[in-house]
């Protein structure tokens, strides 16, 4: 089948709609918070590598419906919508040797939460002991917008799923062992999930 070059230039404006169609909707994704606590700006698609851009996919697993699944070698979170899909998120894992692995659940959730560094971290540096106190949330906080609490048998395990202050982190392996978001999608998980959830961590 031919088409005529009328046809072609008709076509075109549709054509190049729906290329960037899905830029577009990536970009809602993380437009400007005015109404947040601590209002967050938009942050620009270019910004972030397409493949850690929070998008709904393909996924099949035996985890239940609104089950989180990290999976640490690949620098991803799901959020399981159940029917072969899920929600995908780029994150940033801890460093080797301080990485949580296995299962747990959300035991609390925190909007713009307070941070104190844990005991072990405040052994191992000088500048963590200096917020033994704790650390009031807000922007310049390290949990970010909000925190998700792993943990294991009634007991914290002091390993969080957060946002963060460092967006560039994100797709690395370098926080103390927990597992951070970009804030705006941080928030989205946040606003799916629930306290009980169940939070499976995939290690190499």
């Amino acid at each position: 089948m031919t088409i005529s070059r009328r046809g072609f230039l008709i076509a075109l404006p549709l054509f190049v709609a729906g290329c960037s169609s899905t830029g577009l909707n990536s970009q809602t994704n993380y437009a400007a918070l005015p109404d947040e606590k601590f209002p967050l700006k938009q942050v620009p698609i270019d910004k972030i590598k397409p493949e850690l851009r929070r998008q709904e996919v393909a996924y099949e697993t035996t985890h239940a419906a609104g089950t989180v699944i990290v999976d640490t070698p690949a620098r991803r979170a799901y959020y399981v919508l159940g029917g072969g899909r899920a929600m995908r998120y780029g994150v940033g894992v801890g460093r080797e040797g301080l990485a949580f692995a296995g299962n747990a659940y959300i035991g609390r959730k925190a909007e713009w939460p307070s941070w104190t560094p844990t005991e072990n971290m405040q052994r191992r540096e000088e500048r963590y002991r200096k917020l033994a106190g704790g650390m009031p949330g807000g922007p310049n906080n390290p949990l970010g917008a909000r925190a998700m609490y792993l943990f294991r048998g009634g007991n914290d395990t002091h390993f969080r799923i957060h946002g963060t202050n460092q967006p560039q982190s994100i797709g690395l392996a370098m926080s103390s062992g927990c597992v951070r978001m970009m804030n705006h999608d941080v928030i989205d998980l946040y606003s799916r999930v629930e306290v009980g959830a169940r939070v499976v961590v995939i290690q190499a």
